[in-house]
């Protein structure tokens, strides 16, 4: 179960069709977000959900392709308590304004295992051993 609160004016977070993986989120504010800068948006969404559970918050698609907008930093823990905010990245040459209620990125709940962790002196081998990045191709 996914509790929400909401700030005065905030939209609920909003599946857009039946088999949508996630929620829409919504900004509670009006802003710019110069070229090549930074914002934070205030979501006015406050959620409630069970420890072996996490939101993440991710980029909606159609702002990456056609406005070069990107989230960042987009994981809620189930003990945080606060208003979800979005950082927002403008990777393009223009400002890009977000009115209040636009749909500013998107949030999956997803099932997490927090194992203990055990240290050792070794770890198995693997055919890919050490390669990392671009060695699968």
């Amino acid at each position: 179960m996914l509790k929400v609160k909401l700030q005065d004016g905030a939209t609920i977070p909003k599946r857009a069709t039946e088999g949508s993986a996630c929620y829409d989120l919504y900004s509670n504010e009006e802003g710019t977000i110069p070229a090549h800068s930074r914002r934070m948006f205030d979501t006015g969404v406050y959620v409630e959900f069970p420890n072996q559970f996490m939101l993440q918050i991710l980029s909606r698609s159609g702002l990456s392709l056609k406005h070069g907008l990107q989230v960042g930093a987009g994981i809620v823990d189930s003990d945080y308590r606060g208003s979800i905010k979005v950082l927002l990245y403008n990777h393009s040459d223009s400002a890009y304004h977000i009115e209040k209620h636009d749909k500013i990125a998107q949030m999956a709940l997803i099932h997490i295992e927090t194992p203990d962790i055990e240290v050792v002196n070794e770890i198995n081998d693997t055919d890919r051993g050490e390669n990392g990045f671009g060695s699968t191709g």
